[in-house]
């Protein structure tokens, strides 16, 4: 049952990187903090143990969705290249600071985030992307991705609600903004995982089954899965109109914020 449980967050996560450029995180994080409760592990550590599977499972995805957005020529490869070696610094930096909140104060921040991201996504839905705008400087890139990194491995995301709003801001249009969101949450993950791995490793947890604070097993079953699908995601990204894409966007975000901000604040009392 576990593992059919994993092969469906996959399926479910899968679809949704490839849709809205997204690692899926926003959707595993959630359901696994759910899994793992009922799994009755340590609940000081369940959040940091969905945020580092999470950002585990991205990497797999990354690839099928970089894959299926590639063939549509939907991914900028310079700004993918000028944002990485922030993206990777940021990623394990992240994973750091991740490893010093506590679970609860985790929830809030992951709650508050996808709030203010679903507002300023669902204003923006109608608002067309000017392109005569230019990207900026690749320094200013590179500080960028720095930024981008650190938020995307606190959360456990692949960074697409941050790159692809940063995009649109710069003049880059939904569905390429999407697919270089995919490239780009692929270093994250790498240097998330990593991150999360090696903290929690030096936090000495004591769980089954886990590297650090990744679970194999739901790493396993939630891969496979989301490989397949985020191709699908990815080929109705480019049959989707740009507001709907970002519509759809803010109702998953809304929905994934007010979960965390309840069980946060709950936490409290």
């Amino acid at each position: 049952m576990e593992l059919i449980i994993y092969l469906l967050i996959g399926a479910i996560a899968g679809f949704a990187a490839g849709l809205f450029g997204v690692g899926g995180g926003l959707i595993i994080v959630p359901i696994l903090y759910v899994v793992f409760t009922y799994l009755q592990y340590d609940p000081s550590v369940i959040m940091h143990m969905a945020i580092g599977t999470s950002l585990a499972t991205i990497i797999v995805t990354s690839v099928s969705s970089i894959s299926a957005h590639q063939k549509k020529k939907g991914i900028l490869w310079d700004v993918v290249r000028n944002l990485t070696p922030g993206l990777v610094v940021g990623g394990f930096v992240g994973a750091g600071i991740a490893d010093y909140l506590p679970g609860k104060g985790l929830q809030l921040l992951i709650g508050a985030f996808s709030l203010w991201m679903a507002y300023k996504m669902f204003k923006g839905a109608n608002v067309a992307v000017n392109e005569s705008k230019k990207l900026p400087s690749k320094a200013m890139q590179l500080l960028a991705g720095g930024g981008i990194g650190t938020a995307s491995a606190i959360f456990g995301i692949g960074g697409g609600s941050l790159t692809v709003p940063y995009l649109n801001k710069c003049g880059v249009v939904m569905q390429k903004a999407v697919g270089t969101s995919a490239a780009c949450g692929l270093p994250i993950a790498v240097a998330g995982a990593i991150g999360f791995m090696w903290f929690g490793h030096q936090s000495d947890v004591a769980l089954p089954n886990t590297i650090g604070y990744v679970q194999i097993y739901a790493f396993i079953g939630i891969s496979i899965m989301s490989f397949i699908t985020a191709k699908q995601g990815a080929k109705v990204a480019h049959q989707l109109s740009a507001a709907m894409l970002k519509k759809c966007f803010s109702i998953l975000l809304t929905i994934v914020g007010l979960y965390f901000m309840t069980k946060g604040i709950s936490a409290f009392y």
